[in-house]
């Protein structure tokens, strides 16, 4: 059979498998114990009910997420080009790189409510720490692990530092920045769905996937959390889609992980 169509049908029949044994786990639970696994009719009564709510929900955590992903993309692009001029710069602020990674969020978010108050710029900002330092470590990687050749050749050139830094270091950086981005495209939901729930607001019709979990949860409508949770999957999957298809655009025509000989493999 075609590789490519074995791409496609391989995904689809394990998404079968995976519908079916769901419901045959649903009814392998003793009746009682079967509100904690809802059967797919009951999803599917849950999305008709709630469908245009948790749509509108997930539109708000969507923008929530990207705003943090881009800030965080665009802050880690600068702070990477710093990291990588210096060791004396790297081995000053990276420890408090790495502190701000550590700090857990559940404490940050009630310090960021007292700062910008509940709400989308709060998501936001959780969302940016939660990605950003993905994105941080890989693309200073990939400046600092530049070809040594190509590297004495810009020296022997006196090429000024800027000149190797954006003219060498930068486009050898692209594939790690990518790989960053695409671990962040990843975290960046989840973090505005925890974001939304830990410092979201349900005022003025901002409610996001996060509130949304805890009003299913509190009122225990069980389909609806489960409906809830494959929406945000769901939001997972097409940002990781957009930045895959951005990072073939800019790497396929030059960079090995895109070569034509691997299409079929």
């Amino acid at each position: 059979m075609n590789p490519r169509v074995l791409r496609w049908l391989l995904p689809l029949v394990l998404a079968a498998l995976l519908l079916a044994g769901w419901q045959t786990l649903h009814h392998s639970l003793s009746p009682s114990r079967r509100f904690l696994l809802p059967s797919l009719p009951q999803l599917a009564e849950a999305f008709r009910v709630h469908g245009p709510a948790l749509l509108l929900a997930a539109r708000h955590t969507a923008l929530a997420a990207l705003g943090g992903f881009a800030l965080a993309a665009f802050v880690a692009a600068g702070a990477s080009l710093l990291l990588a001029s210096s060791n004396l710069v790297r081995a000053t602020l990276y420890p408090y790189l790495m502190g701000l990674q550590m700090v857990p969020i559940i404490i940050i978010a009630p310090i960021l409510i007292l700062w910008v108050g509940p709400g989308a710029p709060s998501v936001i900002l959780v969302t940016f720490l939660i990605t950003f330092f993905p994105l941080v470590v890989n693309t200073t990687q990939g400046l600092l692990s530049v070809d040594r050749a190509h590297l004495d050749l810009f020296r022997m050139g006196r090429a000024a530092r800027w000149q190797e830094l954006l003219l060498l270091r930068a486009p050898a950086a692209l594939p790690y920045f990518f790989t960053g981005l695409r671990i962040s495209a990843i975290l960046a939901p989840i973090g505005a769905l925890t974001a939304d729930y830990l410092v979201g607001t349900s005022s003025g019709g901002r409610l996001g996937l996060g509130m949304s979990a805890l009003l299913f949860s509190a009122r225990n409508e069980i389909p609806a959390l489960y409906a809830t949770a494959l929406v945000g999957c769901v939001l997972g999957f097409a940002l990781v889609a957009a930045v895959s298809g951005l990072s073939w655009l800019v790497l396929h025509r030059w960079h090995d992980s895109y070569s034509p000989g691997d299409s079929d493999k």
